[in-house]
């Protein structure tokens, strides 16, 4: 892959970004200063990274309640992420959606859903109404495996058929829902994968391979914004941490922490740091340099957060519905 450098360190930052907030958070979870549910992506940074990473300012994405690493990677402020997960006044939702709907446009993020599967059938109208306008962007929707055990998982892609719509379906195969494991709930191959290519372009690919998301990204919304019609891709990962709020949740039972620690061996940032330091397209001083700014930043974000207002009891009720 000829790759700019620029792009390569790219990449890598925002992997990096995203794991140091996601253990920002972690680690001040517990002083319930942050009002809202949290669900952690720790593990799969590669994906939001190496999807967003093609994506123009004009191309909406609609993502599920596990969405940091996606609001962050398509350009969303992270003193506005901190200050929404305080639910204070000046949160990208104005302290009225918290972690779980985020809600930026001027970043592109058309929103976060804590319905499983609920953004698929909204980012497909999007699409339509894009197509409708004349335009070329593309509407990107993330999901977990879960959702495509959703109707309107099946009946969203196949109207996206059936109309040739510029949409991305991506899937994060983390293996669980909630504390389901993927085995128990399909078996094989996730149908679409079958599906004629004229259609529907689809391919798998190593969710914690941050170059390998990139590069079939990139033919997924070359298909997409050539007017072919949508794609469909399936990142394999691993969800690190437990299904919401913070640490392990091992001790639940439904998985092992052998498990755990395999896939933790597999993380998306390490493998990719060593991979850049080996092809010497950075040297140790200036990844270090790197990780250092992004923790004043967020230390930043987070003061920023503190001094913020909460939304004032007479204005309970603006910012409900679009203005």
């Amino acid at each position: 892959m000829n790759i700019p450098r620029e792009t390569l360190l790219s990449l890598y930052h925002d992997m990096l970004r995203t794991r140091r907030v996601e253990e920002s958070i972690e680690s001040l979870y517990h002083e319930d200063q942050m009002k809202t549910p949290i669900h952690l992506y720790i593990g799969q940074e590669a994906i939001a990274a190496g999807v967003c990473a093609h994506l123009r300012d004009d191309d909406p994405i609609f993502t599920t309640y596990r969405s940091h690493g996606q609001y962050l990677s398509k350009g969303g402020d992270l003193n506005s992420m901190i200050a929404e997960l305080h639910c204070k006044e000046t949160g990208c939702s104005k302290g009225r959606g918290g972690s779980m709907h985020l809600i930026d446009l001027s970043a592109g993020h058309y929103g976060s859903s804590a319905i499983v599967g609920g953004c698929l059938p909204i980012a497909t109208g999007m699409a339509f109404a894009k197509k409708a306008q004349g335009s070329d962007a593309v509407t990107v929707t993330f999901f977990g495996d879960g959702a495509t055990e959703e109707g309107i998982f099946y009946e969203s892609v196949n109207y996206a058929m059936l109309k040739k719509l510029p949409v991305v379906f991506v899937l994060e195969n983390n293996e669980w829902a909630v504390c389901s494991h993927v085995s128990t709930r399909k078996i094989g191959e996730n149908l679409f994968h079958g599906a004629d290519p004229e259609h529907l372009y689809t391919a798998k690919v190593d969710g914690n391979a941050v170059l390998d998301v990139y590069e079939e990204a990139g033919r997924a919304f070359a298909h997409a914004r050539s007017g072919k019609g949508p794609a469909f891709l399936e990142c394999m990962t691993y969800r690190i941490r437990g299904h919401a709020g913070s640490g392990s949740d091992a001790d639940l039972g439904y998985r092992s922490p052998e498990d755990i620690e395999v896939w933790a061996k597999r993380c998306p940032i390490r493998s990719f740091r060593a991979w850049l330091l080996r092809e010497e397209v950075e040297t140790p001083i200036e990844l270090e340099r790197m990780d250092a700014q992004i923790e004043t930043e967020i230390e930043n974000a987070f003061a920023f957060a503190t001094a913020s207002p909460l939304p004032k009891g007479e204005d309970l009720l603006l910012h409900i519905y679009g203005e």
